[in-house]
């Protein structure tokens, strides 16, 4: 559709990840407000910023760039300040993820969803107590049967993690080593996935890896063989965040649709829907004694600690990883 076609009417225009606003959420935002909602989406945070950086903005007005993507954004002047005085529901956000790494005042996105990245397990095939942390994934046992994700970043924080640095670390040796030590892992590897992860679990096409704990949970819910382990090692929390991008056409709508999002009824059918964690407080006590309380899905206090929010590596740090990505899946 062309965005200009719709420039007098009542409209927002998302720009938001596959899947992660459902289609009722938006059916009843419009319904209250007349407020038409021309949803666009996309399947990584890569194609979302080269369009928007190709175009300055060709016309939307909500984004849901991930954690480190904000911090890059908002550095490259990509985003508008937010006015959370015009966010009523902003009072329900977890205070975890008010001041994180990636935008320390809170001044450039909303937390909407997050999740981490751990280690998926069929106990089935491999007793999940024989697997402590990331370093067991190099065992000779798994080859060829690793599924890991298909994410340069959340790949080499693996190798970062397991070597004892930073997911965050921008020392060139040390981004070496973790290289060096992915090339000891491509035997291990069966398939690389970020869109069929679930599938994939659940189908037993892979029976160990690297997966993101929602999709883990869901998929459990359907074999319950899949166990989730937090690495010894530390892991990596990712949020998708609601943020304006610089010259959003309709403002005051982008503040009306992120309240609504904020909404705990609303942020409880979102959480609902994806099965991935809300950052709302109030959503989540909505939500089923069998999602809330699982450990899976919400880590308590005493895990999280061993987290680490993803930031801005700089241009220089991503592309020598875009280069060793590249040899790795070539095979390399």
């Amino acid at each position: 559709f062309s965005l200009a076609s719709h420039a007098t009417k009542q409209v927002v225009n998302v720009y938001a990840w596959a899947g992660e606003i459902p289609d009722v959420v938006i059916q009843q935002f419009e319904k209250e407000t007349g407020i038409n909602v021309n949803l666009t989406t996309y399947e990584n945070n890569e194609v979302m910023y080269a369009k928007l950086r190709a175009t300055g903005n060709p016309g939307y007005d909500i984004i849901l760039p991930s954690s480190y993507f904000v911090d890059r954004m908002r550095k490259q002047n990509m985003l508008e300040k937010l006015d959370t005085s015009k966010l009523s529901n902003f009072k329900y956000i977890d205070p975890t993820f008010l001041h994180p790494a990636y935008d320390p005042k809170g001044e450039y996105s909303v937390p909407f969803i997050w999740g981490v990245t751990g280690i998926f397990v069929n106990q089935h095939y491999y007793s999940p107590n024989t697997i402590t942390g990331w370093s067991t994934l190099w065992e000779p046992r798994f080859k060829n049967q690793l599924m890991l994700l298909n994410d340069m970043r959340e790949l080499f924080s693996v190798a970062l993690l397991s070597l004892g640095y930073s997911a965050n670390d921008r020392n060139p040796d040390h981004i070496k080593a973790a290289f060096i030590k992915l090339q000891a892992l491509m035997p291990n590897v069966k398939v690389f996935a970020s869109d069929a992860v679930t599938s994939i679990i659940i189908d037993e096409d892979a029976t160990i890896g690297a997966a993101w704990n929602g999709d883990a949970f869901k998929a459990y819910e359907e074999n319950s063989n899949i166990q989730f382990i937090y690495p010894k090692e530390g892991f990596v929390i990712w949020v998708d965040t609601l943020a304006i991008p610089f010259n959003a056409p309709h403002k005051d709508n982008a503040y009306a649709f992120i309240n609504f999002l904020l909404r705990p009824d609303i942020a409880a059918i979102a959480a609902l829907q994806t099965k991935f964690a809300t950052a709302n407080l109030a959503a989540r006590k909505m939500l089923p004694d069998n999602i809330r309380n699982n450990t899976t899905v919400y880590p308590g206090a005493d895990i999280m600690k061993h987290g680490q929010f993803q930031t801005d590596l700089g241009e220089e740090t991503l592309g020598l990883l875009e280069e060793y990505w590249e040899t790795l899946k070539m095979g390399g």
